[in-house]
């Protein structure tokens, strides 16, 4: 990695954020500390690991998809607060 410094102005500016004089010293050396510290781990050997996705194993947690009985109309509406046709009712969220 290059030694770049960040604009803490511009990244500010870009989240429309106003800073302090203070707050720009402070926020820029945090980011060099990060960027310290990231530099820290390109050091690390990591020829002989393996590339992955997640560090511990993913199983398949989902259950089969089996077509099972549902319920009724009547049991799918019987607590709905307004029904019309066998349907729900609801208020209108969109105007026409």
């Amino acid at each position: 990695m290059q030694d770049k410094s960040i604009d803490v102005n511009y990244v500010a500016d870009l989240a429309r954020l106003e800073l302090t004089k203070d707050e720009c010293d402070r926020f820029s050396e945090q980011l060099n500390e990060v960027i310290n510290f990231v530099k820290q781990l390109e050091k690390l050997e990591t020829d002989s690991i393996e590339p992955m996705a997640h560090t511990s194993p993913v199983y398949d947690v989902m259950r089969d998809d089996v077509q099972r009985p549902g319920f009724g109309t009547d049991t799918a509406l019987l607590n709905a607060p307004m029904t019309s046709n066998n349907q729900f009712k609801v208020t209108r969220v969109v105007e026409s």
